[in-house]
């Protein structure tokens, strides 16, 4: 029995990648296991900024040494990265024995096999060569190996983005918006509840356009009202809302319903209009701060998270002091932010009064001062609170504490509750007195 690896890298939508392939083969009769016992390792990669763009080829490079140093036979390269970038890759890259794209997802058993059965196999997949964006969507009847904890799952509702904005290269990589249908979604949401999920994250590239391709309108409020029935699914969290698409129903639905998560992940990018323009992003400054009252008029409780982009082209002094104000202003519970990535091919990548990184970097650390401060403040003002807290388990700090989310915490990308107190198991919902307070994360007891 062929063994089998996979090193997943970026974002949720391309570790649900790695999930159905990982799935699929499982189910074709290959073993999963570790990337230094496997025979086969798949590195699944990310192209979206130039960040990651290192990363992908750092890691298959390490990736490359388990051919001199364990069992691997044949490494591939799979995602985004490869989808992006396969014809310098293909030459600059001889420790790769297969490229592979995101409409591979599907055919990984059959590309694998002839892998293995071919003494020279052909170096590049075929969907690679029509250099075309990824047209890939899966549905429920695709098995999925899970890469994380089985209480809290990833569910991805559409593929590709409909929106261009000027940074922006995931149109590039995956397309248009194409929308699942919608029973597909649900009935892989019943099946994640009954495989123990009670954490449900909807992705997409833009969650609230959900099925504006199949409807002429967004279809996100009738899905989450199928979503609230599934009754294992204690919380349901809507994750990439883009700022135009925000309706009033789904902000009465998330108020409304006991277990959708009264948390909103919203990046605005920017606050400056000139800025706003140029991005792409199609609102302004004023209907930017409408919407921000009128979220949280709406749904009292709201943790609002955002991302923000500085050193975008054309950012000056004046402009990213206005980005700090707003950050001031809004008090965000979670703030990301990112230094712009100069992408060929996008629109932005031409632009003049390119911003140098070292400025951009030090406006991101600025802003990441200012936004410690107000998250510092608002999770004092929890300590001495009890709050419902999802166990993840052991702490990656040390095996010494437990840690877990409340539920204005999302996995991976806000901090955590660190428990110091306390026995449970990892999956349980349990009280948890807060005592203590950081810029990011909380300490508690387990009191109930």
């Amino acid at each position: 029995m062929t063994t089998v690896g996979c090193i997943s890298l970026g974002c949720p939508k391309n570790r649900l990648d790695s999930e159905i392939m990982l799935g699929l083969l499982e189910q074709a009769g290959y073993r999963i296991v570790p990337e230094h016992e496997a025979e086969i390792l798949i590195v699944n990669t990310c192209g979206f900024i130039q960040d990651a763009k290192e990363e992908s080829v750092d890691t298959t490079l390490e990736a490359a040494e388990y051919k001199k140093t364990g069992v691997c036979r044949h490494l591939i390269m799979a995602g985004c990265f490869s989808q992006r970038y396969v014809g310098e890759l293909v030459g600059e890259m001889p420790e790769v024995d297969l490229f592979i794209g995101v409409d591979d997802v599907p055919h990984i058993v059959e590309l694998c096999r002839k892998l293995e059965a071919q003494k020279r196999p052909r170096r590049v997949s075929p969907t690679l060569n029509r250099q075309q964006p990824s047209q890939f969507i899966y549905d429920h009847t695709l098995p999925r190996k899970p890469l994380g904890a089985i209480h809290s799952a990833y569910l991805k509702i559409a593929e590709g983005c409909r929106y261009r904005c000027a940074f922006c290269a995931i149109p590039l990589i995956r397309g248009s918006l194409r929308s699942r249908p919608m029973d597909s979604i649900v009935a892989e949401a019943a099946q994640l509840a009954e495989q123990g999920v009670k954490e449900l994250l909807l992705i997409a590239q833009d969650t609230t356009s959900y099925g504006t391709d199949i409807a002429g309108k967004s279809l996100i409020v009738p899905l989450l009202e199928q979503l609230v029935t599934i009754a294992p699914l204690r919380w349901i969290r809507l994750m990439y809302a883009y700022p135009t698409n925000l309706e009033r129903d789904l902000m009465r639905l998330i108020a409304q319903s006991d277990n959708i998560c009264t948390y909103l992940d919203l990046p605005l990018q920017h606050i400056d209009n000139g800025i706003l323009k140029q991005m792409r992003r199609g609102i302004s400054e004023a209907q930017t701060r409408a919407l921000i009252d009128k979220l949280r008029r709406e749904i009292p409780g709201l943790t609002l998270r955002t991302s923000l982009i500085v050193g975008f082209p054309g950012e000056t002094d004046r402009e990213f002091r206005k980005l700090e104000d707003f950050v001031r202003d809004v008090e965000f519970d979670r703030v990301g932010v990112f230094t712009y990535s100069h992408e060929e091919g996008t629109p932005a990548y031409d632009m003049p009064d390119q911003v140098t990184p070292d400025i951009a970097e030090a406006r991101r650390q600025q802003l990441m001062e200012i936004q410690a401060e107000i998250s510092l403040k608002k999770n004092q003002r929890l300590v001495g609170t009890t709050q419902t807290v999802l166990i993840d388990g052991e702490s990656a700090e040390t095996e010494l504490l437990l840690e877990g989310r409340t539920e204005g915490q999302a996995p991976e990308i806000d901090g955590v509750v660190y428990i110091n107190e306390g026995e449970t198991e990892q999956g349980v919902f349990e009280q948890v007195l807060i005592t203590e307070a950081h810029p990011h994360d909380l300490v508690g007891k387990i009191v109930g």
